[in-house]
């Protein structure tokens, strides 16, 4: 069980997820010195080591005991799907208790390497365009489970070294909402920014807008200041609730004054916030809703809009046309918001935006 610390008010189910490495370590090794918790972390994420046998750093009869005890990776592949362009590769990932999850790795503009990493088995935000959502909601990842989707894909390049072998930005934007696993998503990008060469802005935190630990992190130090996305999706109040069901009447209000406390405290020119809108035809991606949108944006300062064409989930939307979508931007742009449209990656192999589901009937069969 994570400690729940002052937040007691969410459910415990939010909170259930097996022992970390750190843990069974513990157990394992009562009297264990702070120092060998470090040689083990920089062992992991070393690329030339494979398994616990080879890590000389520690004694012989530790080895082992850990080499039979401690998974070298905490989560093992059950199927890989590459895109037809080489550019997307989808692996899901059986985890302990028999679930699975699904990461995503993609080439980026820098012909380097994005991996989009998920924080939960499932969710439950329920957004109603959103593949993951339909799941329900399974049970929270460990911070291990979450890094090892990184060493996961660093030993995939390592093996094709035809590949570039960078990976350079982690996204928190699979399966899950990260804020809802606030401490296990914290000491996973702890880790990653302390033993790998990621930076802080290479890493972005995609929530649906959870208040309360949004508003925790603004007085967190041990937070890591990583970019943050929110998925507005609109900022039409009564749109928005249609389309996020766990939207409220005074979101787009507390938000507003959370945003801008964010930004006074830690925005710069390289550090701004996100907003996420992916595009749904006929229902936030009228002309009413690009100039509710900018006039949000424009209220609050320093964001960035990230226009998202919707990949089919089997939800009962359409994709806005290019035309709209066009439209729609040049409505943005011109109130002044800076805003991008994303290129859809992967979408051949169900790993594009929102489509990130695991069936284990459906995959067996």
């Amino acid at each position: 069980m994570i400690d729940k610390g002052d937040t007691s008010r969410y459910p415990d189910w939010m909170y259930m997820t097996p022992h970390t490495r750190s843990e069974l370590l513990k157990e394992l090794f009562p009297t264990l010195p702070s120092y060998r918790f470090k040689q083990i972390h920089e062992a992991l994420f070393d690329r030339t080591l494979k398994s616990w046998k080879g890590v000389s750093t520690l004694p012989q009869g530790m080895r082992e005991i850990v080499v039979e005890r401690i998974p070298w990776l905490s989560i093992a592949p059950h199927t890989v799907l590459e895109s037809k362009d080489g550019e997307t590769v989808k692996t899901v990932m059986n985890v302990e208790g028999g679930a699975r999850i699904e990461t995503v790795l993609m080439k980026n503009r820098r012909d380097q390497w994005t991996i989009c990493v998920s924080s939960q088995v499932g969710c439950a935000m329920r957004c109603t365009f959103c593949a993951t959502g339909k799941m329900g909601f399974n049970r929270n990842l460990t911070s291990d489970e979450i890094v090892d989707q990184y060493r996961f894909w660093a030993e995939y390049l390592q093996a094709r070294p035809s590949f570039p072998q960078r990976i350079s930005n982690v996204v928190f934007m699979g399966m899950g909402e990260p804020l809802a696993n606030y401490d296990s998503v914290k000491k996973a990008v702890n880790t990653l920014l302390e033993f790998t060469d990621l930076g802080p802005t290479h890493i972005i935190v995609s929530t649906v807008g959870m208040l309360p630990r949004l508003q925790e992190l603004l007085k967190d130090k041990s937070w890591p200041h990583v970019r943050l996305a929110i998925s507005l999706h609109s900022a039409d109040a009564t749109t928005r609730k249609e389309i996020v069901p766990t939207s409220y009447d005074k979101f787009l209000e507390t938000l507003s004054t959370w945003a801008k406390d964010y930004l006074k405290l830690f925005g710069n020119r390289r550090h701004h916030l996100s907003f996420e809108y992916v595009m749904l035809s006929g229902v936030n991606d009228t002309d009413h809703h690009a100039r509710a949108l900018a006039q949000y944006v424009n209220s609050i300062g320093r964001i960035k809009v990230n226009l998202i064409p919707y990949n089919a989930t089997g939800a009962a939307f359409t994709k806005t046309s290019k035309e709209k979508l066009d439209a729609f931007l040049k409505i943005l742009t011109d109130k002044g918001v800076t805003a991008t449209v994303r290129k859809t990656m992967g979408d051949d192999i169900a790993a594009a935006c929102g489509q990130l589901i695991t069936e284990q009937d459906k995959r067996d069969k």
